[in-house]
């Protein structure tokens, strides 16, 4: 069985400044503690192709591994590596983001896809972020007979973290908006 959910999200900041907020999201170090499941980002390669004028990112990303404590338990690991792929392209204004596991795949697949673009109402102001994500847990795993509340846990999870993301996501646009006026700005 798979769990997926979808949730938007309107940030009132431009497009410009929501996507240079969301690299920034991991290295603040104000957002260590809100963000404390990610325990680890590394970029691994980026690209700018000359002719789309796309820019191609590729980052690996180190959390605690998804499910409540007793699944990291069962499986013998309380750490779980990602890959992200980033393509930004500046011309149409959008920023794509998926995300994938790389390790524990024998019991759990998750994946999330996120894009930000200019909002349809209020395009030079306003981003709009859309955010899919699907986790499966492996029929045959150790963990197939638990399979559909462990799968609730982790989406349950995952809202929070996303909730945790959102709430990054604005104080680093606040800041940088704060930053383009010349003030100096912590929160």
């Amino acid at each position: 069985m798979v769990r997926a959910y979808s949730q938007e999200h309107t940030y009132k900041h431009p497009w410009e400044r929501v996507t240079a907020a969301s690299w920034r999201k991991f290295a603040d170090p104000e957002n260590k503690r809100t963000l404390s499941h990610i325990l680890e980002v590394d970029t691994l390669n980026h690209k700018l192709d000359p002719s789309s004028g796309k820019l191609h990112t590729t980052r690996a990303i180190t959390i605690h591994a998804p499910g409540p404590w007793f699944v990291r338990k069962i499986i013998g690991q309380d750490i779980c590596h990602c890959v992200e792929s980033t393509v930004v392209d500046a011309k149409s204004r959008s920023m794509q983001l998926a995300t994938r596991n790389i390790s524990l795949q024998k019991f759990i697949e998750v994946e999330e896809k996120i894009r930000y673009d200019p909002h349809p109402e209020n395009p030079n102001e306003w981003t709009i972020c859309k955010q899919e994500t699907s986790i499966r847990i492996k029929p045959l795993s150790t963990l197939a007979s638990m399979a559909e509340k462990i799968e609730q846990r982790c989406v349950d999870r995952f809202q929070v973290n996303s909730a945790k993301g959102r709430e990054v996501m604005e104080r680093i646009c606040k800041y940088l908006e704060a930053e383009s006026r010349g003030i100096s700005f912590r929160s």
